[in-house]
C-alpha cells in the first residue's frame, strides 16, 4: 500500500487526455473531507482511472443533498461517497435527551435513508456509505452490552441497521471502514491531534486503506472485479509436497501447521459459494495432485469445488493461460496464489494482466494477509452465484464433446439447446441488474443499471425488455442475456445487448438477433438500429451486427430492415411462443 504522501503526488498528475477511464465521484461528510479527496485521487491515479473529485465544504451533507440546484449535482457525479465520523456520533449522542438514546441508532438509520432517497430524487449516483468504526467512551465499559441507552450498544447497533438499510436500498453500498480499524488498531487508525486541530477523524496512515475501499467498491459497480482465483497446491493448499510426503505426511487439519491450511481452504470455499471460481494450477502428476481431494479426510476442498484442475509438468504461465482460455474469463480477472516466490515472479513478468499476491513467507499469515487485500470486492450478488463451479465444469464437458464432432453444426445438434426468451420479471430483477454491471467483453454500448434503474425500465412504456436462460443436455446456463429496446418514433434501438461469453458460438446470438426482429416486426417498426460503443474489453462485438444481418451506417450505427431481414440459422429450440410486450 503506498503511503499517503505517494498518493498525494500521484493525485496531481493530469490525466484527463490519456485513455484512462474517468469516474466523477463527490465527497461529502461532517468532518474535514480534503485529506481523504486528496488520496482518493491517487489511489485512482495508481490504478490508471481519472477521478474527478468533488469535494464539498466541512459540515454540508444536508446542506447539499437538500438543494436540488447545489454544487453536488451541477457536479453530476456518477458516485458520492459520505463520511460520517464516529466523533460526531459521540457528540450528537451525548446532547440528546436520556430518554431517547435508547433509539439512537433507529433515528440516525432514519435520517441516512432520508439522504439516500433525497440523493436518489435529484440524480442517478450510487451512493458509498462508510460504516462507524468502534469507539469506547468507557463509561459503562463492557457492562454497556447489557444497557440499551448506552453509547456502545447504540454505536454496535447502528452498524446493523445501516447494513439492513443497504439491503433496502439498492442503490446504496456500506463501505466497512470498521474493518480497516479493526486490521490497524484504533491507535493508528485515529489521531486524536489531527481531529481536534483540524477535524480529521482518519490518520495519514488510514486514508490510503479508506480511499482503497472506495476504489474496489467503484471498480466492482463498473465491472472490473476479480472472478478466478487460480491456486497452486504444494506448501499452499497444504504443508508439504503430496508427491514426496504421500498423503499421510501432507499438513492439512486442526493439529500443528495444517490448521493455516485447513482456514485458508475453508475460506476459499466460501468464495466458491459466493460465486468466484477456483482453479488449480500445479506442477504435478494429475492423479497425484487429486489424491487429497479425493482422499484424504480433512480436505476441506472437494474435486466439486474446483471448476478446472490442471496439474502437469508444463510451465505455470502457459497453463494459466490455458485456464483462462477455457473458462472464457479476462486474465486481469484472476488471482494466482502461490508459496513460491519464483513460480510468482514468472507468473507476473509473463502476464502482467495478472493479480499475484506476494504471499508472506509464514502459512499462518496467507489467509489474513489475503483477506486484508479485499482482491474479491463485489457490489452484487444473486443466487445464480452458487451454482457459477458447476457451469464452468458442465462447460468443460461441452469442450470435450465438441471434439468428438467433425462438424460444428453437429456438435450444436447434439447439445439439444433450448432457450427461453421472457420479459423482465421482478424475480430476475437482480440477475438482470448484475448482468448489466459485470458484463464487459459482449456488451454492445456498456450501460450499467443498478436494480431500481432495471425496475424502472421495465415498468416504463418506452421500453420492450428481454431476458434470455439456455439450457443444454450438460446443465442450465441460466439467465446470460439481457436485451433492452427503446421505442423511438420510426425506429426500436438497442439500448442494452450484453450477453455471457460462457455461450459464446452455439447460436444464441443469432437467436436472439432473431428475436430483436421479431420484437420489431411485432411492435410495428420497420427498423432497428443497433450501437457499439467501443470500450478497451469489448472489441470482440465490434463487427457483430454486420456479421448478424445488419448493415452499418456509421462507424458506430447499424440498421436492420425488418421486413427483408434474412434469419440466422441456429439450432436452439425456443421454450415458449413469444409475446410481445
Amino acid at each position: 500500500m503506498k503511503s499517503f504522501q505517494e498518493l498525494k503526488r500521484l493525485g496531481k498528475k493530469d490525466l484527463s487526455g490519456s485513455n484512462c477511464p474517468s469516474v466523477r465521484l463527490a465527497v461529502l461528510g461532517d468532518c474535514a473531507t480534503q485529506h481523504l479527496a486528496m488520496a482518493l485521487r491517487g489511489c485512482a491515479a495508481d490504478a490508471l482511472i481519472d477521478f474527478k473529485v468533488y469535494d464539498a465544504d466541512y459540515n454540508q451533507i444536508d446542506a447539499q443533498v437538500i438543494n436540488a440546484n447545489s454544487e453536488l449535482y451541477a457536479f453530476q457525479p456518477q458516485f458520492i461517497l459520505i463520511q460520517m465520523c464516529v466523533e460526531k456520533l459521540y457528540e450528537t449522542f451525548c446532547e440528546s435527551s436520556l430518554s431517547l438514546r435508547a433509539q439512537f441508532a433507529q433515528d440516525v438509520v432514519k435520517h441516512i435513508e432520508s439522504t439516500w432517497s433525497l440523493i436518489a430524487q435529484h440524480c442517478n449516483a450510487r451512493v458509498l456509505q462508510y460504516d462507524f468504526v468502534e469507539m469506547d467512551d468507557a463509561v459503562f465499559g463492557s457492562y454497556g452490552a447489557k444497557v440499551e441507552s448506552s453509547f456502545s450498544y447504540q454505536l454496535r447497533l447502528l452498524n446493523v441497521l445501516l447494513m439492513q438499510a443497504a439491503a433496502r436500498n439498492k442503490n446504496a453500498y456500506v463501505l466497512s471502514l470498521s474493518s480497516v480499524q479493526n486490521r490497524m488498531g484504533r491507535g493508528t487508525f485515529f489521531d486524536p491531534k489531527f481531529y481536534y486541530s483540524a477535524k480529521l477523524p482518519l490518520s495519514f496512515e488510514a486514508l490510503p486503506y479508506a480511499a482503497k475501499l472506495v476504489l474496489d467498491m467503484i471498480q466492482a459497480l463498473r465491472g472490473q472485479f476479480k472472478k478466478c482465483a487460480v491456486l497452486d497446491l504444494d506448501n499452499t493448499l497444504w504443508g508439504g509436497v503430496i508427491g514426496d510426503d504421500g498423503m499421510a505426511g501432507i499438513q492439512i487439519g486442526e493439529l500443528g501447521a495444517g490448521h493455516a491450511y485447513t482456514d485458508l481452504q475453508l475460506w476459499l470455499r466460501e468464495l466458491k459459494n459466493r460465486g468466484v471460481v477456483l482453479a488449480v494450477c500445479s506442477k504435478n502428476n494429475e492423479d497425484t495432485a487429486k489424491e487429497p481431494f479425493i482422499n484424504h479426510p480433512e480436505m476441506v476442498l472437494r474435486l466439486e469445488d474446483i471448476s478446472m484442475f490442471v496439474a502437469n509438468w508444463d510451465d505455470k504461465a502457459s497453463n494459466i493461460r490455458y485456464i483462462q482460455q477455457t473458462l472464457n474469463l479476462g486474465m486481469d480477472s484472476l488471482v494466482f496464489i502461490d508459496d513460491n516466490p519464483f513460480e510468482r515472479n514468472m507468473v507476473r513478468s509473463l502476464i502482467p494482466e495478472i493479480t499475484v499476491p506476494e504471499l508472506p513467507d509464514d502459512p499462518a499469515q496467507y489467509l489474513s494477509y489475503l483477506q486484508s487485500l479485499n482482491l474479491f470486492e463485489t457490489g452484487s450478488y444473486s443466487e445464480e452465484d452458487r451454482q457459477r463451479t458447476q457451469q464452468y465444469q458442465a462447460e468443460i464437458g461441452r469442450s470435450t464433446l465438441q471434439k468428438q464432432f467433425e462438424s460444428i453444426d453437429d456438435y450444436l445438434i447434439d447439445l439439444n439447446m433450448v432457450a427461453e426468451a421472457c420479459p423482465f420479471d421482478t424475480f430476475h430483477y437482480p440477475r438482470i441488474a448484475q448482468l448489466t454491471q459485470r458484463s464487459n467483453q459482449f456488451n454492445l454500448r456498456t450501460v450499467r443499471y443498478t436494480e431500481d434503474d432495471v425496475r424502472r425500465i421495465a415498468g416504463d412504456e418506452r421500453y420492450a425488455t428481454l431476458y434470455f436462460t439456455l439450457r443444454d443436455r450438460f446443465g442450465d446456463h441460466g439467465l446470460i442475456s439481457v436485451l433492452i429496446l427503446e421505442k423511438q418514433n420510426d425506429a426500436l434501438f438497442v439500448d442494452t445487448w450484453l450477453m455471457s461469453c460462457r455461450v459464446l458460438k452455439r447460436g444464441m446470438e443469432e437467436f436472439i438477433v432473431n428475436r430483436m426482429i421479431q420484437t420489431a416486426k411485432a411492435l410495428g417498426y420497420r427498423t432497428v438500429i443497433g450501437e457499439y460503443l467501443q470500450t478497451p474489453k469489448n472489441a470482440m462485438v465490434s463487427d457483430i451486427y454486420e456479421k448478424l444481418g445488419f448493415k452499418r451506417v456509421s462507424d458506430t450505427r447499424f440498421e436492420a430492415d425488418v421486413e427483408s431481414f434474412h434469419w440466422n440459422k441456429t439450432f436452439i429450440k425456443e421454450e415458449n411462443e413469444y409475446d410481445a410486450q
